[in-house]
């Protein structure tokens, strides 16, 4: 339905609303829309994807299943990399940075195109058995919907931003039957920060996914019910965090250094084979790698990891030996981010997030093993899975607050509140230590965009550097004489004039104060040229310069205006007053 059409459809609607619903209500109103559409779209990927593996499993006899492990993600992967080529033009944003890129950069406008592009590829991709998490594509598709239906409806700058932290919210309350924890990750991953009236729409549509999740049946995939923790095993709980803290500083590294070298790879054909072959080897060797894992996490709080070699070519030594059991979910543990790396950079699409809360698990249950196996404390097993899924998610994704009501949540482990507390808190700081940007962060930081990092960042980075380059300064040839620059001199109302050659390249600038003495030299108005009277720019800005470096250039310069310049052409200049009436708007606007 074509977009204008819709808004005439409309018309008579938002009318009405203007002139009998208030603003605040009307913002109630649709963030509980935001809030039912992101759970059916949560309900529909998470069964969907379950159905087709169930089906997917039973299809191949058992003796070919190791086989069709193999043989599974990379199918998977190619049909993402089509639907991707042939239906979305060849372009698909992965992941929580693009939609951070979208409140900072883009006023909060989230392509339409995300609407249902996230769901599509994820199902593709984790249905087959690709190594990476749904809750990224859902959170993404929830924060399409936000800031549509806010377009659609008319609702401010503002507000149209914070549907789209109701829609992340609603998602990952859907994914987990988990309201409180769909909230904080909103406001610590998606928001950079929110007034307290604010956080009301966000409960409220995180609520609203949660109610259409339960009433579907989709439940929360972990279940644990515990009583208590023993005080005597804090230390343990520390040096658990210092544990997952190593694991996330880990993932985040591997992470990154993946994305650059699929980046330097040419050739769609090759990343599918390539990456797909590479794939399918891991999981053939380690099966545990293959889709999301919950199953496996499942398996571990049920007290049978022992699963943990079944259809692997480990399983004929599942009774024998407990360090082969600790082997193999060392090798997973460390793998599932190769694992995930891989599936996305081969073309398939998936997150982090479920690939951390796996990881964790399976760091929780080998840390606990271990000391129980040393004879020094006994450690609960089921507790120290839980705390570890907790801890290296507050590393990953820097959201401890997220990850300790997420797991406390999920699993029915409010009693470890203390516990998990310590773990999530403790892995966060070091993580922090290590690595200052999350995974969703991390490279949006290396373009300048800052959403969590302050306050005066963040809201720099939101400004459009182009917007503020002033064009009306007269530029100047550098062959014209100081007659002519006199002339032009007494017409202009600016001190900076921009020397110009006939190829548009900038080759200085004059200063009406430091040719003031030149001026009154009339006897050379014909022998002297701009060329002989121009400076260097103490400093060229380029587009693509943060508002923050450019202003820090101005301070350490003691200029007041520079010119802008792309690939050495003139555009204009950029002047500092104008970057802080710009900032001070936007510092308004985000405290109305």
């Amino acid at each position: 339905m074509p977009k204008n059409y819709l808004h005439r459809l409309l018309r008579p609607l938002l009318m009405w609303r203007l002139r009998h619903i208030n603003d605040r209500v009307y913002l109630l109103l649709v963030s509980v829309l935001v809030g039912a559409l992101a759970g059916l779209a949560a309900v529909a990927i998470k069964t969907s994807v379950h159905e087709v593996q169930t089906l997917l499993y039973a299809w191949v006899p058992e003796q070919d299943r190791v086989f069709a492990l193999f043989l599974y993600p990379i199918i998977g992967i190619a049909l993402t990399v089509i639907f991707t080529r042939y239906f979305l033009g060849g372009t698909l944003s992965r992941g929580i940075g693009p939609i951070i890129y979208n409140i900072a950069r883009q006023s909060s406008v989230v392509p339409r195109s995300k609407l249902y592009s996230q769901l599509v590829t994820s199902f593709l991709t984790v249905a087959f058995g690709g190594s990476a998490g749904l809750e990224a594509p859902i959170s993404v598709t929830g924060s399409a919907l936000g800031s549509n239906l806010g377009r659609i409806l008319r609702v401010g700058q503002r507000e149209r931003r914070l549907l789209v932290g109701c829609g992340a919210a609603a998602g990952v309350a859907a994914i987990f039957n988990s309201p409180i924890a769909g909230v904080l990750f909103a406001v610590e991953v998606i928001l950079s920060e929110l007034s307290a009236p604010f956080f009301i729409p966000l409960l409220i549509s995180s609520a609203t996914a949660t109610v259409v999740s339960k009433a579907l049946y989709a439940g929360q995939p972990f279940v644990l019910i515990t009583n208590s923790w023993p005080v005597e095993g804090i230390p343990f709980y520390l040096l658990l965090g210092l544990f997952t803290a190593l694991l996330s500083v880990y993932m985040i590294r591997v992470y990154f250094w993946s994305d650059r070298v699929f980046e330097r790879w040419h050739g769609t054909f090759r990343k599918v084979v390539l990456g797909g072959f590479g794939l399918g080897i891991m999981v053939f060797l380690f099966p545990p790698l293959y889709g999301e894992g919950y199953n496996i996490v499942q398996l571990l709080l049920s007290g049978q990891p022992e699963h943990l070699v079944d259809n692997s070519i480990f399983s004929v030594y599942r009774d024998e030996n407990v360090w082969t059991l600790l082997l193999v979910a060392a090798a997973s543990m460390l793998l599932k981010v190769f694992a995930t790396c891989v599936t996305v950079g081969a073309g398939g699409n998936g997150g982090m997030f479920g690939s951390s809360l796996f990881a964790g698990a399976l760091m929780g249950f080998i840390a606990a093993r271990l000391i129980n196996l040393s004879g020094v404390y006994p450690i609960s097993e089921v507790h120290f899975i839980v705390l570890g899924m907790a801890g290296t998610l507050a590393g990953v994704i820097h959201a401890p607050l997220t990850a300790i009501f997420l797991i406390a949540e999920i699993t029915g482990g409010y009693a470890l509140f203390v516990p998990l507390m310590v773990v999530s808190s403790s892995s966060y700081l070091i993580t922090k230590y290590f690595e200052p940007y999350s995974v969703y962060t991390r490279k949006l930081v290396t373009r300048g965009v800052y959403m969590h990092a302050d306050r005066d960042r963040g809201l720099l980075s939101q400004l459009d550097p182009l917007s503020l380059v002033q064009t009306d300064y007269v530029p100047v040839h550098p062959d014209s004489t100081l007659g002519e620059l006199v002339t032009i001199f007494r017409h202009a109302h600016r001190n900076l004039f921009p020397v110009v050659d006939d190829m548009g390249q900038l080759a200085g600038i004059v200063s009406l104060d430091t040719v003031r003495d030149a001026l009154f030299d009339d006897e050379h108005y014909n022998t002297t040229r701009v060329r002989d009277l121009m400076m260097p720019p103490p400093a060229i800005v380029n587009p693509d310069d943060t508002m923050l470096d450019t202003l820090r250039c101005m301070e350490q310069l003691n200029v007041y205006a520079l010119p802008v310049a792309s690939n050495g052409r003139y555009i204009g200049f950029i002047r500092k007053s104008a970057i802080l009436s710009s900032y001070r708007r936007q510092l308004l606007k985000e405290t109305e």
